[in-house]
């Protein structure tokens, strides 16, 4: 697989992405299917790039697209729950602009965040198969690579950990009984000093059940905002 040039180039190629015939037949099924309070929209229906600021010293890695949120939208963690959760915070740590993301037209920026995903397709089920996994992990091996000032990195369940720390090369680098440990809020400082913050992910099975509270969830971007401040050149706030 050839690698991307630039983040730019990158963004453009993800969409044209066919190498997971499964996961396209899904999107395209769900965006001509679609739910009911969406029928009026247009839907996306494909692989998602990321989105960001390419200077990001924050990059946050989650699971993939929901199917009615960044596959309705074409924008990461845009228009579900999941992504309430994730944007309320990022403007609250100021890593965003405004607190709200519904659609790629609704003036949301960010601010030394970058936001990935270990698959860019919605999968069916929310479960990605280990194939469809590698297949997709190209892409996050191209952002970490041109994602040049990243200090701290936040992964969003254990499939985004794990994804991160192939992707990053630190998955064959560190022997199995020292690779980073996954657990929420688990802080790892790796051998290049990358900050590696573990989280459960926000999805509604997690948020619903109190297995992840508003708390546990702000400790996560306090402990980030906190290296991002600690790294040279951060700006004054």
């Amino acid at each position: 697989m050839t690698a991307f040039r630039s983040l730019a180039r990158l963004n453009r190629g993800i969409p044209a992405c066919t190498r997971c015939p499964r996961l396209r037949a899904h999107c395209r099924r769900v965006a001509r299917v679609k739910k009911r309070a969406f029928r009026h929209l247009d839907y996306w229906g494909k692989p998602v790039p990321g989105f960001g600021d390419p200077d990001a010293r924050l990059l946050i890695v989650g699971l993939a697209p929901a199917a009615h949120g960044a596959n309705r939208t074409g924008r990461m963690f845009t228009g579900d729950s999941s992504g309430s959760w994730l944007y309320e915070a990022l403007f609250r740590f100021g890593f965003a602009n405004q607190p709200l993301a519904t659609d790629r037209a609704d003036g949301l920026a960010l601010e030394d965040c970058y936001i990935s995903a270990a698959a860019r397709c919605a999968p069916p089920a929310n479960k990605p198969t280990r194939e469809e996994l590698a297949q997709c992990r190209s892409f996050l091996e191209d952002e970490v690579r041109l994602l040049g000032n990243v200090a701290v990195v936040v992964v969003l369940g254990r499939i985004g950990w794990e994804a991160w720390l192939r992707a990053a090369g630190w998955w064959t680098a560190v022997a199995p009984g020292r690779r980073p440990l996954f657990g929420h809020n688990l802080q790892t400082v790796l051998p290049d000093e990358t900050v590696l913050i573990a989280s459960y992910h926000p999805s509604r099975q997690n948020t619903n059940t109190g297995r992840l509270t508003r708390t546990m969830w702000y400790d996560v971007f306090a402990a980030a905002r906190n290296v991002v401040d600690r790294t040279p050149g951060a700006p004054s706030r």
